[in-house]
């Protein structure tokens, strides 16, 4: 499932190719038909991420909730000067005008929903490291009062929005924190460590297309050890690296299902216990 960072990357480029110009809208697979009739010829006002939710405006009364889900994909294209291609696969939305067209597939979820619906399901997110209206206070909270674990809460959307399993892995190894603690066992120095972390880490993110979360002594170029090859890109600690060595202290690295999902973690640098308060 894309994190956040891609979900704000997606925002970013549906406001670049249709910002403040009429959109055409339509639902080649038909399960949208309904919702791009009422959208079709209408100005996209806004596209905004909250978290792994995506909205995209036509007026406070008209706006498209995506959520991607395990399966769902936008793809962007130019339009040149031949017709536009026809569309393939299972298109559930289609959104073109004269110079870009973008197609949705597969979502867990594309509805047309109101503003006041909107503000609902936001309501219900934890801050979104990403936004500049985000109160990590609001997550902290949950947390200090939470037996929970830190590494199921960090994945909890009602806690924090848009961290995923990579940035959950890899945010909790930077900071040497072991993912079974409870939350309430959790320094507040160490949330805004995490925190700060987060903000700098799913920024890059945005930028690059992919989650790159080693430091510069532990690149590639650095150590002189081949780059790593993934689906999900980008260089990491310990995502995906159950049974590799560590790449700070050589223990081999961790995995376990924990709360539905898979865990990684290296058992040296992230040591059982809870610090001295």
């Amino acid at each position: 499932m894309p994190e956040g960072h891609i979900i704000h990357r997606l925002a970013a480029e549906n406001h670049r190719a249709f910002g403040g110009r009429a959109v055409r809208a339509s639902s080649p697979q038909g399960r949208f038909a309904d919702g791009a009739e009422l959208i079709d010829g209408r100005e996209l006002e806004a596209a905004e991420a909250v978290g792994k939710h995506l909205f995209l405006g036509f007026g406070e009364d008209a706006w498209v909730h995506i959520h991607l889900g395990l399966y769902g994909g936008f793809t962007f294209g130019a339009i040149g000067d031949g017709p536009v291609a026809a569309p393939v696969g299972l298109v559930r939305l289609r959104l073109e005008n004269d110079e870009h067209v973008a197609d949705l597939r597969g979502p867990n979820t594309c509805a047309l929903i109101t503003g006041a619906e909107k503000a609902a399901v936001a309501a219900r997110l934890g801050p979104d490291p990403l936004r500049a209206d985000a109160d990590p206070d609001a997550a902290w909270r949950r947390l200090a009062a939470s037996r929970t674990t830190v590494a199921a809460l960090l994945m909890d959307q009602k806690v924090l929005a848009g961290v995923g399993n990579v940035y959950r892995a890899e945010v909790l190894f930077r900071h040497g924190i072991d993912p079974h603690r409870a939350g309430r066992e959790l320094l507040r120095a160490e949330w805004d460590a995490i925190w700060a972390d987060l903000v700098a880490l799913m920024r890059e993110g945005v930028g690059a297309g992919r989650i790159d979360t080693v430091r510069p002594e532990h690149t590639p170029e650095a150590m002189g050890r081949p780059p790593r090859v993934d689906d999900h890109g980008g260089e990491v600690y310990v995502y995906r690296r159950a049974g590799m060595p560590c790449l700070v202290c050589a223990t081999e690295v961790r995995a376990e299902e924990h709360a539905s999902r898979n865990l990684f973690w290296c058992p040296s640098c992230q040591p059982a216990g809870t610090p001295a308060r």
